[in-house]
């Protein structure tokens, strides 16, 4: 009695081509991005174990060679961090200065939006200039900022005695009342080009119809502003508090080539490098940027939170 082969399922034409095509071209893909993802993973991943292995040991600048990823874990370090004096106030003056610095740049640069929106003669010129703060080197403005609000024979104080009246210089960036004050109007002044250089490209994918249809009904210019363009703008101006609160926060170059940390003015960073350079302490300065970074962390996940239930009411 013969058996009878059972029937074979037929392949559609073509299905095995287009698996073994799907499987080179992953194949492909992964073997294009294995050099990035090897070079990102030697570049950021080892430094960043290393510098929090680093936190929980305790090392110092004489024996930092012969440490290692693996060693004698301890808590020691955030220990002396969280408990050190003046740790609650540099927290307390970089979320100042985070906030203020950030808003205020926020600010200024969606009113140099808002004013630069209409054409007119030598606006390009107008823009070219508004971004010199932000395009400088850190360096060269702050000097020029120092000069300035030199007590003895800056500028400032020498138009403030002359027009106002002031009986001597004030030295803004040495006296602990002005001095925080002035590091955030630094901060805005320099930085507020960024924004507008978002803004200002999202005004010009703002129709104008609505602007002109509420304007035939009797708006105000605020009242367009508010509840025409200003909504338009909230996912943009969401997107970049986020960034340059990121910026502001770890912010260390300003602050310290302005004041060098004092007068009220040291934010984390600043406490990061005097942990480094002034007490060669290299696990207690690991330690704080790992809070610093926890922080940021937890600040960037509110901080988006809140930008996703905006986004789900509009």
């Amino acid at each position: 009695m013969a058996v009878q082969e059972s029937p074979r399922r037929s392949r559609p034409p073509g299905q095995g081509k287009e698996r073994t095509n799907a499987q080179r071209e992953n194949r492909a893909g992964l073997a294009l991005i294995s050099p990035t993802a090897v070079l990102v993973g030697l570049v950021v991943f080892v430094p960043l174990i290393w510098a929090v292995s680093m936190a929980f040991q305790p090392v110092t600048l004489i024996n930092i060679r012969g440490v290692g990823i693996f060693g004698t874990y301890t808590l020691d370090n955030f220990r002396e961090v969280l408990s050190s004096s003046g740790f609650l106030t540099t927290l307390r003056t970089t979320l100042i200065y985070t906030i203020a610095g950030t808003g205020g740049s926020l600010l200024v640069g969606l009113i140099a939006a808002m004013a630069l929106r209409k054409a007119f003669r030598g606006r390009s010129i107008v823009r070219g200039l508004i971004l010199l703060p932000y395009v400088a080197p850190v360096v060269a403005v702050t000097f020029v900022w120092r000069t300035m609000l030199d007590p003895q024979f800056g500028v400032v104080n020498y138009w403030g005695q002359k027009l106002f009246g002031w009986d001597q210089g004030v030295a803004f960036l040495s006296q602990t009342s002005t001095a925080l004050a002035t590091v955030i109007a630094f901060e805005i002044w320099r930085y507020f080009p960024f924004a507008f250089l978002f803004l200002m490209a999202r005004l010009q994918a703002v129709p104008h119809d609505l602007e002109e249809a509420a304007q035939v009904d009797g708006a105000t210019p605020w009242q367009q502003f508010r509840f025409i363009v200003f909504p338009q703008l909230l996912p943009t101006l969401g997107v970049l508090f986020l960034l340059r609160s990121i910026f502001t926060f770890n912010k260390f170059d300003d602050v310290y080539l302005l004041t060098g940390g004092g007068s009220g003015t040291e934010v984390v960073s600043v406490r990061v490098y005097n942990f480094l350079i002034a007490r060669h302490d290299v696990g207690a300065a690991s330690a704080q940027a790992v809070v610093l970074a926890l922080i940021m962390v937890v600040f960037i996940a509110i901080q988006v939170r809140a930008m996703r239930g905006q986004t789900e009411e509009a």
